[in-house]
This record gives structure tokens, sequence and C-alpha cells, in this order.
């Protein structure tokens, strides 16, 4: 059934908009076999994806992989060469038709912040609201409201040079949501800031959202921003999704090589699929023992597995026979300490091969120790 065409109302905001009390509707947003090629180079390819009123899904990839082209098709600053965007069951992209960015009720939120620095915080808020004409009286009190939930309210009449980064963030954060757009897009908001800042901002999106709950795209190529900020994580590869999935389930159910290393660190081990087990370069598991959907992925007779390595456990001594576990003898070969964890590399007994072990501080070894490794077949993942 054909999507209806976009309609505005006489004011110009689109149909669905509470006038009365100045409140959007988190919209649904629908992308079928969208398409963007720039001459013969294909930026996005035939991306589908359905985004659900108050949903927030990251678009997570390498440079170059087609997010950002993607997020701008939503904004409405490029058509798509095929394929359709609706929103609300309403089409707002199509190659024939694109609604211009001012009539979507979208706010875009830039890595570079774009504060303007001859205004001051209150006034960088408020300037969307009077555009709308609101009165003064509604306008300060929604400018004082979001100030405060973005703990910006002792700020309001410095300027954007008086701020420090983060803060600076959350003053774009907060003249983007003061409007209260029916979808927020966030184009690598931060990338700018530097290692601690960012680790604080991804909370403090994610509590926003959570307050708001604003229907949300938002372009990372940071995986630990993702997991912390998102409902699902769009991972993309080449102008295609690789896959679309909950952060558990991304994390731990990676459906391909590319999410599995894409995503955290992870051991990648191949097995032979014999009778009744898959034999890896060291040990061997029993086919009861691992998820039979594995089948699915079996290649000329083998099949790769993503194992994170925090799912192994480093032992001095063999570990007690666990039902369903296995153990596996080796040597440790090197090690990083990171702080939070060790880093440890062991080859299994009369392997070529290495496995990546995450163990706690007080777990320390020394390099040529050997060691045991207790392996829950449960959590390998079969990978395309």
């Amino acid at each position: 059934m054909p999507s209806k065409p976009f309609r505005t109302d006489p004011n110009g905001a689109m149909s669905g908009h509470d006038a009365s009390c100045g409140q959007a509707i988190a919209s649904t947003l629908r992308l079928i076999d969208v398409q963007r090629d720039f001459g013969a180079v294909t930026a996005v390819d035939r991306v589908s994806i359905d985004i659900q009123p108050g949903e927030l899904v990251s678009l997570l990839g390498p440079s170059g992989c087609g997010k950002t082209t993607l997020l701008r098709m939503l904004a409405g600053f490029l058509p798509p060469t095929a394929g359709q965007i609706e929103m609300d069951g309403q089409t707002i992209s199509s190659p024939g038709m694109t609604v211009p960015p001012e009539r979507r009720q979208m706010s875009m939120i830039f890595q570079s912040y774009a504060v303007w620095p001859n205004m001051t915080v209150g006034e960088n808020v408020a300037f969307g609201l009077k555009l709308r004409k609101m009165s003064r009286a509604t306008i300060a009190t929604k400018v004082r409201t979001m100030l405060e939930l973005v703990k910006l309210a002792e700020f309001a009449d410095r300027y954007p040079s008086e701020l420090s980064g983060g803060q600076q963030q959350r003053v774009a954060l907060a003249r983007a949501m003061v409007i209260q757009p029916r979808v927020l897009l966030l184009d690598e908001p931060l990338s700018n800031l530097d290692a601690a800042l960012r680790e604080e901002m991804r909370f403090e999106i994610r509590r926003l959202h959570d307050a708001f709950r604003f229907t949300t795209v938002y372009v990372t190529h940071d995986q630990s921003e993702a997991m912390v900020t998102s409902d699902r994580i769009a991972v993309m590869k080449n102008g295609r999704i690789e896959q679309i999935d909950r952060p558990y389930s991304i994390y731990n159910m990676p459906r391909t090589r590319f999410v599995a290393e894409f995503i955290g660190r992870t051991n990648l081990i191949t097995g032979k699929v014999a009778l009744d087990e898959v034999v890896f370069d060291g040990f061997a598991v029993g086919k009861a023992c691992l998820d039979n959907s594995f089948q699915a992925n079996v290649v000329n007779g083998a099949v790769t597995f993503s194992l994170r390595p925090q799912s192994i456990e480093i032992r001095a001594e063999p570990p007690a026979a666990s039902d369903g576990e296995i153990s596996v003898p080796g040597v440790l070969t090197q090690r990083t300490y990171l702080g939070d964890s060790w880093d440890y590399l062991v080859r299994p007994t009369g392997s070529d091969a290495v496995l990546r072990i995450s163990a706690p501080p007080a777990q320390m070894f020394e390099t040529g120790t050997p060691v045991w490794l207790r392996v829950d077949p449960r959590q390998m993942a079969a990978v395309e």
C-alpha cells in the first residue's frame, strides 16, 4: 500500500503536532530500500530500517560506511537516488520529492556544536523558540526548564567562549531539544571532546533521551558511545547494514565477522565440523554444547565463532569439571596491564594460535606460566 504524501498544516507544521500545548509527538521513521549514489559510487546501498516512536537508534561504522550520508537524507539535505523515507506513514523523501529540512520538525546536532558565539547560553537556547514567535513568558519558562535539565542554569548569561567543550555541547543539545522536535538527529556530536568528556556526555545524552523520549538517530564511529546511548545499533559497512539489534545482542550474538570485530575485541576461531564435535586448533567442543544455529554458517565443513576475551576464565590449576564447559591447557605468551584488567595472550597446548583473555587485576600471571582456560561454549557465537 503506497504511503501518504507529506502534508503540513496552514502554519507549515507537519500534521501530528499538538499546537495547543506546543508539544511534539515522537514519530515513526521508516526507510525503505534507500540508496544514494554519487556518480559511480554507491554511498548508501538499499538500506531499510523501521524506527519506533521514542527509540534511539545509532548508525555505527567506520569512516566512509555511509552513516552520515544516511543521516543527511533523513534530515532532508540530500535526496535519495532510490527508495523512500517515511515519517508517520507520510513520504518525506523519494527520488522525485524531498520535503525541505525546515518543514520536517527535526533538530540536528553537529560535531562542531554550532553554537553562536555572539549569543549567551540563554539566547542560544531561546533562538528556535523566537523563530516560532512564542511569547516572552513562554520562552523564558522553556529556556529556564531546559537549562536546568542539562545542568546549565547557572551559565545562562555566559557566552560560549566561557564554557568548556562539554558545556558547549550541552548548549547545542538544549537548543535542539527545547523546540520539542519529532525527530532528533545527532552527527558524531562527541568527536571533538577529550576522552573523559566523551565518556561523561555519553551518559548525559542517554539521560536526556530517557527524559524526553524523542525519536533519535545517532551517528558515531565509537562503539562504546553506541553501546551506552542506544536502544538499537545498526552496524554499517560499505553502505549496507550488517546487523541491527540491541546492544547486548550486537555484542554477544554478532552475525558476521565484521560486527564481531568492530564491536569490541574478540577471538575469531575457526573449527572443522566432525561427526559429533567441532575441532579447533588445540581443543574441541561437542556439538551438543553449541547452539544448533551454528550449522547455518558451516562452509566447506568449517565454521567460525566469535569468543569474547572476558568470556574465557584463566586459572593456575585445572578448573573443576562443569556441565558443558571445557578446559584448555596452555602457556601465557604475553600480558598487558590496562588498569582495570589484564590483557593476556595464551597459546593452547599443541596449537599455533593464541587466545586473548581479559582478567581482573588481581589475577596476575607471569609470561611463560602454564595456565588453564575454562570456556563456556554457550558464549561462542557463530559468524558468517
